[in-house]
């Protein structure tokens, strides 16, 4: 079983699935092609419509079989089902109700994985995980976007055909246009002056706009514009991360925040005020770069945000982000009673270059699209260890969390705290879908 941090993702057997979400929620599930909306309104399952080829609504949760989803070509045949919760009364908003949490188990082999995310604040629904077909196989993300205009709202940005009769204004008074977008100067310009403000207040070092950010920051808002919905990929499966990394930027700690509905940076920087969790990164001192942007929806005239924190790549940060997932590592061995880990230099050039390889081809495996395994890439690295195992993970932001992660997960637990390895080298690298990849290369003497 494996805990998702948002953007996190994992392969799926090729089983029925259960998801649970238990506590005082409506779960619905929509079901899409590649373009990212409905085929029909039936593809939206909800209290009204409890099942769709594929999708049953039950206690608690749904279940899930994508092999029995509707068939067609490539872009009319489903290839996503995206996971949303709403509160089960809709006059409770999700900040006053227990934390969400999400349990994935398959037919036959149990418990695969459990997301909680960051708990909502005005949000009133929460898309919490798309299973999406990459291929012939099927995947699950771990999402965990709030939309603050309702249920109504997610489904017309899926292209559900929604009529609301309340929402619409009195015939005596015209519906307002939206404002133009701000040039994305002006949006930058008018956001630092406010984080400026806000940090000096907290007493943190400023922040600087990096136009690599906020260009990755342009694409991606356009792209979610375009989509009417929030999403940390396009439909062609190109991620916020890998637009930052095209463009040039490399990091090591990477922050997202992606939301609908603010029309200035002043409204922007509320949302970010509202919480402990969208507070984060404005408050965070080792994030010291950032980019924002947005998008208009031209059809319903939505704003779409994007923003991202960084810390910017260096050599030793990196190698200060690998001492810390050594010690953290054998932090957890010492409270075992067991003998700390030397770090290796051949290990970590392994470990560095299976992680760099990950987020350059964006596959998350312990053997290579190659075949290359944990034992070989060690060979080849000149290690001559004479028992070898790996770690791996993807989506943690930080060395405490990537560690605290494997903690949780039985089998990545006994590599660190098997009492034959002797050394162990680390690797990082951001980018690909999932933003940050981490490799742990162990090695008995």
């Amino acid at each position: 079983m494996r805990e998702l941090v948002p953007g996190g993702n994992l392969p799926l057997p090729d089983v029925a699935l259960s998801l649970q979400v238990p506590g005082p929620f409506d779960l619905s599930v929509l079901i899409t092609g590649d373009s990212g909306k409905v085929a029909a309104d039936g593809d939206f399952v909800f209290y009204n419509q409890r099942s769709a080829p594929g999708a049953r609504l039950h206690a608690g949760g749904a279940g899930i079989d994508p092999r029995r989803l509707r068939a067609g070509a490539s872009r009319a045949g489903a290839s996503r089902v995206t996971v949303a919760i709403s509160p089960g009364d809709p006059g409770t908003p999700l900040g006053r109700l227990p934390v969400p949490t999400l349990t994935v188990t398959g037919e036959g082999v149990g418990v695969l994985a459990r997301f909680t995310p960051a708990r909502p604040t005005h949000e009133t629904v929460l898309l919490l995980a798309e299973i999406y077909r990459r291929g012939a196989a099927w995947k699950l993300r771990a999402l965990g976007q709030g939309y603050a205009d309702g249920l109504a709202g997610v489904a017309r940005d899926f292209g559900v055909d929604v009529t609301e009769e309340a929402t619409a204004p009195p015939p005596s008074l015209p519906a307002p246009l939206p404002p133009p977008a701000a040039p994305a100067s002006g949006t930058e310009a008018g956001f630092a002056a406010l984080v400026r403000a806000e940090r000096l207040r907290a007493g943190l070092p400023p922040v600087a706009m990096e136009s690599r950010l906020s260009a990755a920051a342009r694409a991606h808002a356009a792209v979610m514009a375009g989509q009417r919905r929030l999403s940390s990929e396009s439909p062609d499966g190109i991620s916020v991360f890998q637009r930052i990394t095209a463009g040039g930027y490399r990091y090591l700690r990477i922050e997202q925040q992606l939301v609908s509905g603010p029309r200035t940076p002043g409204e922007f920087m509320d949302y970010c005020l509202t919480a402990e969790a969208t507070r984060g990164p404005l408050y965070d001192a080792a994030l010291s770069d950032a980019g924002i942007a947005h998008a208009v929806d031209a059809r319903s005239g939505g704003f779409y945000w994007t923003a991202l924190w960084a810390r910017p790549f260096t050599a030793d940060g990196l190698l200060r982000t690998t001492a810390e997932v050594l010690a953290l590592t054998n932090a957890a061995r010492a409270a075992a009673g067991l003998r700390p880990l030397a770090g290796d230099a051949r290990l970590a050039a392994a470990a560095q270059a299976h992680s760099t390889d990950m987020a350059e081809r964006a596959f998350y495996a312990h053997t290579s699209p190659e075949g290359s395994a944990p034992w070989d890439r060690a060979a080849a690295a000149g290690s001559g260890h004479r028992s070898i195992g790996e770690n791996i993970a993807c989506g943690q932001r930080t060395p405490r969390e990537v560690v605290q992660g494997w903690m949780d997960s039985p089998g990545h637990r006994a590599n660190i705290l098997k009492a034959d390895f002797t050394h162990l080298g680390i690797g990082f690298a951001g980018g690909g879908p999932a933003g940050t990849y981490w490799t742990q290369l162990f090695g008995r003497s």
